[in-house]
């Protein structure tokens, strides 16, 4: 494996703060011991309220923001960080990823989108990559049998859990989806 010369080191920033935006508590509390231990400044939020609210207090350098919060949207939080500090270096995660909230938070501001679970290592490289440099890809990507499976469960959840209607949507005969959602998520 070769070094990849397009990630600066954190050190090489004047300003290390970075903002950490999810309602995950115990993957935010660990993506933040990871971060502090990578030499950034971490503030953590768990929703879209206390995200605002801390922006406005640090206008962070660094942001990873989950998109789908208890209270809202993490693109809410992406625009006020936009509003308030346009060199800020974005990053969204989600356990939903599909390619029109990628283009909505490329949009937004954010430099990349990352599916959880990512490691602080993935979310390190991203946030430090140079944005003329074409991104590498991840070192650890999700199945196609997984991928398949966020989707499902994502349709599901967005049916408010109605197999019949999921099926429908999906296209898919109601008792292969039963049989689908009853097993364990694929690594």
């Amino acid at each position: 494996m070769h070094k990849d010369n397009t990630v600066k080191k954190i050190a090489e920033y004047k300003d290390k703060s970075l903002l950490i935006v999810d309602d995950d508590n115990p993957f935010r509390d660990r993506l933040a011991r990871a971060m502090e231990k990578k030499g950034f400044i971490v503030t953590q939020a768990e929703s879209v309220k206390k995200g605002i609210k801390n922006v406005q207090l640090i206008k962070p350098a660094f942001a990873v923001i989950d998109l789908r919060l208890t209270d809202g949207n993490g693109l809410e939080v992406v625009k006020e960080i936009q509003n308030l500090n346009i060199n800020s270096r974005i990053i969204m995660l989600t356990g939903y990823g599909n390619i029109s909230t990628a283009v909505a938070a490329i949009k937004q501001g954010a430099i990349d989108y990352l599916a959880k679970p990512a490691d602080a290592d993935d979310v390190e490289k991203a946030l430090l990559a140079d944005p003329k440099e074409k991104a590498q890809p991840p070192e650890n990507p999700m199945s196609a049998d997984r991928v398949k499976w966020e989707h499902i469960h994502r349709v599901f959840e967005l049916c408010n859990r109605n197999v019949s209607e999921t099926a429908r949507r999906l296209k898919m005969h109601r008792r292969t989806l039963q049989r689908i959602l009853s097993k364990r998520s694929p690594k």
